[in-house]
């Protein structure tokens, strides 16, 4: 998801500049040159889950990708935070696009920092999840969905899952 530039305000619909605002800001901003509107870029939000299964939960659920970037590796099931969605909600709605089953978030298990590619997040929130229905079937952005022993991990995609899944 590449962001292009802003250029043009969101209040009135004039082009903005982009400059220091007056406010001590050290970052140059998209400013109108009407209403004088400082238009602020807010951080991207990528919701993920694991899905465990087996009596310690040494089965990991993941998902081939089939888009770029890193496609034909594998991830968490994941994806983007909607606006005004509870992050949790979206986590269990992007499992079940990517996967087909219906899973209960339990809690948080990672929240990481840091874009890895153009297109990516600004942060990733991992959560613990258990399966709770459904059927397991790849769809939306994903080849395949398949459990996985948490020692014998296929290429993974990126370094977010990676560290979500050291944890």
């Amino acid at each position: 998801m590449h962001r292009s530039p802003i250029q043009h305000c969101r209040e009135c619909g004039a082009a903005v500049t982009y400059r220091l605002p007056d406010d001590g800001d050290t970052k140059s901003r998209a400013i109108c040159t009407v209403c004088h509107t400082v238009h602020y870029e807010n951080p991207l939000n990528v919701v993920g889950t694991v899905p465990v299964w087996g009596e310690t939960g040494e089965y990991v659920l993941l998902c081939l990708r089939n888009i770029e970037p890193r496609r034909g590796k594998w991830t968490l099931p994941a994806g983007f935070v909607n606006g005004g969605e509870d992050p949790a909600a979206a986590a269990a709605r992007e499992c079940f696009e990517e996967t087909g089953l219906i899973v209960r978030v339990t809690r948080v298990l990672e929240l990481i920092p840091g874009r890895e590619h153009e297109r990516g997040a600004d942060f990733v929130i991992v959560y613990l999840a258990e399966v709770t229905g459904g059927e397991l079937a790849a769809a939306d952005d994903a080849d395949a969905a398949e459990w996985f022993e948490r020692d014998a991990l296929p290429p993974l995609a990126f370094r977010a899952t990676k560290q979500a899944l050291a944890g």
